[in-house]
């Protein structure tokens, strides 16, 4: 059951992080209008299952005014509201908190800020540490995310078969799968049968983004709601007639890659390197559910 529809708000970002998944940076393309925007709440509504909306991106701040609408139409429909954020605008604990401010005044119920390498690689007080301290002093709920350098467990921890344990929270999709996966170990393909991470079959939140893509997975749509409204969309959605779902479903990326009788590699790292190269492989047989193409880099 459909409970959460984040926003990709936008795709623009003033960082162009090494473990993004959606490849944003400062010339990534698609950004909400406040119509668009209302649709999708209406629709939200319409469905009666949503209890969260996010506001997301790349970054969220960039289109402040924007923002604080959408959270404000939300919150007026009576859905409880969340944000995540890279915190540039914190410059300072003073700044921060008129940035804050309005949030207090909206009643959010989460506020999810980037604080990690990726996102401050400088001596001293990070913004994340500034905004982190003045929501805490407003009163917010915050909460950081923190994001390191995939790495191999050392120090134990559950081994499928022997395999090693990569660690650091980086999802290997998108950019990541340039900058981040060379050196870590892999293994074998056949080992990848099923998804980890998203529940294809019922899944319980999408990503939306300005081009009407709903996402299931970044990069993954079940459609584009400005062909088919969104809660019809999620009514009629079936994973076992989606062309890359029903696969993954069965048999996770090596059957996906057996159904399409794909190359590829013997190893990879994990399921979400591995499904995220097949699905680009696939992205002109299917452009209708592998979208957009700048989230696979290819523009």
């Amino acid at each position: 059951m459909l409970t959460g529809i984040h926003f990709l708000l936008t795709y623009a970002c003033n960082w162009e992080c090494d473990h993004c998944f959606l490849y944003c940076g400062p010339t990534s393309e698609g950004t909400f209008t406040i119509k668009q925007v209302r649709e999708v709440l209406d629709e939200a509504a319409r469905l009666g299952t949503v209890k969260t909306i996010y506001f997301e991106g790349g970054e969220a701040f960039l289109y402040y005014p924007l923002m604080v609408e959408g959270l404000r139409l939300a919150r007026e429909k009576g859905f409880q509201t969340g944000i995540v954020t890279n915190s540039y605008w914190a410059t300072s604990e003073e700044d921060a908190e008129l940035w804050l401010l309005p949030l207090v005044e909206l009643g959010i119920s989460d506020l999810s800020i980037s604080d990690d390498e990726y996102h401050w690689d400088k001596d001293g007080v990070s913004p994340a540490q500034h905004a982190l301290a003045a929501a805490k002093r407003l009163g917010l709920p915050v909460d950081s995310l923190c994001i390191e350098k995939p790495r191999v467990d050392s120090a134990g921890g559950k081994r499928e078969k022997g395999a090693p344990v990569v660690k650091g929270g980086a999802m290997l999709k998108g950019r990541a799968v340039e900058k981040l996966v060379e050196d870590l170990p892999q293994r074998p393909w056949r080992e990848f049968t099923e998804c980890p991470f998203e529940d294809l079959e019922r899944p319980g939140r999408v990503h939306v983004d300005p081009f009407g893509h709903v996402h299931l997975c970044q990069g993954l749509s079940m459609g584009n709601r400005g062909e088919t409204p969104l809660s019809e969309l999620v009514r009629n959605y079936d994973a076992g007639k989606h062309p890359v779902c029903a696969a993954l479903v069965r048999g996770g990326p090596a059957e996906l890659a057996r159904q399409y009788e794909l190359e590829h590699e013997n190893s990879y790292v994990d399921a979400c390197h591995f499904c995220y190269l097949l699905r680009r492989a696939l992205i002109d047989r299917f452009p209708g559910y592998l979208v957009p193409r700048q989230v696979y880099g290819l523009e």
